[in-house]
């Protein structure tokens, strides 16, 4: 799907972007459809967190009909924040810091969280998948209190507003997800991803629903999963979680 054949609706006070998409998707719309809102009202992160959503930051969610076969759609997130590293990089001042990513859903400033990305599906009544990426980037505002300390863009010496980085998103997510081509390019994606994402070798916890875990950040697997060397000699696949690393903590979303 080429950036021209994305629309586009501008909102200002909403609940959340992701449910202004897939209320619309149950509607009946066919996608490609980019909703922003200036303020959420009842912005979420993964397992329900709430998303600090002050005017001036840019929340923005794609709805996309079937992008992939099912298969494929555990990879999709690493075309995604490819992509939102991209539009950020893009108005970012050369001494601003490093911009990396955190594993599964995050972009990280020195270490600082300044973007989230919380990626939902949900199967519709009359056939076919609605899959609605969702952008929340610290542009003006950063939340005082959350799992992880976090910064935003204009701390960091960017003048960038809300229009111009959603501008250079639907441009680099559109380019992410040809060269992901329904998960066909997924080894391409991933080789790109391998060379942005903080922690690879670094020791990690990772916290999960029910326990938590010590080890290694390994890798990642062709799905998208963490792969994690145990203290025991072995590699466990993590799907998600929340990931600290001792140096310095992260997200928000997790």
């Amino acid at each position: 799907m080429r950036g021209p054949d994305f629309r586009h609706i501008e909102l200002g006070d909403v609940a959340s972007t992701n449910a202004e998409c897939m209320d619309r998707a149950r509607s009946g719309d066919q996608g490609g459809l980019w909703i922003t809102a200036a303020r959420q009202t009842g912005g979420r992160g993964r397992r329900g967190r709430v998303w600090v959503s002050e005017p001036g930051n840019l929340y923005a969610s794609l709805l996309l009909i079937d992008p992939a076969p099912w298969e494929a759609m555990a990879s999709l997130p690493l075309a995604v924040t490819i992509a939102v590293h991209d539009a950020i990089s893009t108005v970012l001042p050369s001494d601003a810091g490093k911009l990396r990513i955190k594993w599964p859903n995050d972009l990280l400033l020195d270490g600082r969280k300044t973007a989230g990305i919380l990626i939902e599906a949900e199967q519709l009544p009359g056939g076919g998948t609605a899959v609605v990426i969702g952008c929340g980037i610290n542009i003006a505002h950063r939340p005082e209190a959350g799992l992880y300390p976090a910064t935003c863009l204009h701390e960091r010496g960017s003048a960038a507003t809300p229009q111009e980085l959603f501008a250079r998103l639907v441009v680099s997510m559109d380019l992410a997800l040809s060269k992901w081509d329904q998960g066909r390019g997924l080894t391409a994606i991933r080789d790109v991803w391998m060379t942005r994402v903080d922690g690879i070798g670094k020791p990690v916890t990772v916290n999960l629903p029910d326990r938590q875990i010590h080890g290694l950040f390994d890798s990642i697997d062709g799905e998208g999963r963490l792969i994690l060397a145990t203290p025991d000699g072995n590699k466990q696949m993590i799907a998600s979680g929340d990931v600290f690393f001792p140096a310095h903590g992260n997200d928000q979303t997790g």
